[in-house]
């Protein structure tokens, strides 16, 4: 079978009634004992002599886009044309965790993977969201799901006997509270990280970094590893500022430095530089070795005489290292806006004081032929393309 991944609109799918149903041979049994010396609780698995059917009791209880979620994106795992899996998530702002509100297969096509992607994909979002963890609820009946969610790494971090009734210790049916905890990640030390020129055959190794880095994050797929590739045979790349950041024989991270131009008016332009794509490896991010790359190559900039930086880049980055929006320094882009994504870095006191205009890169950054990035994507392991609408929407 050939599955497609996509996301679902709430426009089109706000109330839609998840077919909620699910087989138990046993439950976890809570058992709550109070002493003087406070209380100790047990949940024991316990068979069944029979095997239970458990259908949804409230039928609005399992449809999707619910008022009550305020942050709430889904997806949805297609047959063709028919809709067999969902994720449905929303953020707790609060608590930067990220809550799996929904996840439901179709009954004729479970033990195919299909929760496993889907998990993925909430796995995924958290990570580039850097929530420090998603949780999720179940009843205490549901032994195939709590066995399901073990094999993904979450555990038990709570319970509550009377979220669906007040007999719901003695129904079996307890609300149980699952939770998979992201990694934290210190910031690398400096002396770990070694900070280099890239050498021919460092090639291939930093466009897959490139392509994990990017995969996904701004839309199905990426193209910046192909961009990568492009950027070394353009006039406009400089070698000798571009760096790349190795953990012993791992390349985790790259920097990437082009020439680029403020056009003031026919007569006269001014030399700059711009980056990109900057990008540290998925399982090194958020560990300060972009910071550290943009710290030496900035150093390197300024030693060569430029007098900035202009990029485009994501607006709740690039501030915490010093670069201001370029509507402080009278430069727009080529059509004459300004935004948060559009920045720029002066190098040297008032590098841009007397540089003004629109900003132009090489033609090498504008959009790449479809064909020509997935004819380079067959160079490397196959991944998946999903619709991440928090990044793209």
């Amino acid at each position: 079978m050939q599955f497609s991944i996509k996301k679902l609109s709430k426009e089109e799918y706000k109330g839609w009634k998840l077919p909620m149903q699910y087989s138990s041979d046993g439950y976890y049994d809570v058992h709550i004992n109070k002493s003087s010396e406070g209380y100790r609780v047990e949940i024991i698995r316990t068979v069944l002599e029979e095997t239970v059917i458990h259908l949804m009791k409230d039928e609005n209880s399992d449809a999707l886009f619910q008022d009550h979620w305020e942050n709430t994106y889904a997806w949805g795992i297609f047959d063709e044309q028919r809709l067999v899996g969902v994720l449905e998530t929303d953020v707790e702002i609060w608590s930067n965790r990220l809550r799996i509100t929904e996840l439901w297969v179709d009954e004729a096509y479970r033990r195919k993977g299909l929760a496993h992607r889907l998990m993925k994909i909430a796995k995924e979002q958290a990570r580039q969201e850097r929530r420090r963890a998603i949780i999720l609820e179940t009843q205490s009946c549901n032994v195939n799901a709590i066995s399901f969610y073990h094999s993904e790494g979450f555990e038990l971090i709570g319970f509550d006997r009377s979220c669906y009734s007040n007999d719901d210790l003695e129904k079996k049916e307890v609300r149980l509270e699952f939770g998979f905890l992201m990694d934290h990640k210190s910031r690398i030390q400096e002396e770990q990280l070694v900070i280099r020129k890239e050498e021919r055959e460092d090639e291939k190794q930093v466009e897959r970094m490139t392509q994990l880095a990017f995969w996904n994050k701004h839309h199905q797929g990426c193209d910046e590893h192909y961009l990568v590739h492009k950027l070394r045979k353009d006039p406009a790349y400089l070698s000798d500022i571009s760096r790349i950041a190795c953990v012993g024989e791992d390349i985790v991270g790259c920097i990437m430095y082009s020439k680029a131009k403020i056009i003031e008016n026919a007569q006269t332009e001014h030399t700059v530089l711009t980056f990109g794509p900057l990008c540290v490896a998925p399982d090194w991010q958020g560990r300060g070795i972009g910071e550290l790359l943009l710290k030496e190559t900035i150093k390197l900039a300024a030693e060569q005489g430029y007098p900035g930086i202009v990029i485009f880049g994501e607006p709740d980055y690039y501030p915490r290292n010093g670069f201001q929006t370029c509507d402080r320094f009278h430069i727009t882009t080529m059509d004459g806006k300004n935004f948060d994504a559009f920045m720029a870095y002066e190098l040297n006191e008032d590098g841009f004081k007397n540089i003004r205009g629109r900003f132009q890169e090489s033609e090498v950054f504008h959009k790449l032929p479809e064909e020509e990035v997935s004819e380079f994507n067959l160079r490397f392991p196959i991944l998946e393309k999903i619709p991440f609408p928090f990044h793209w929407d």
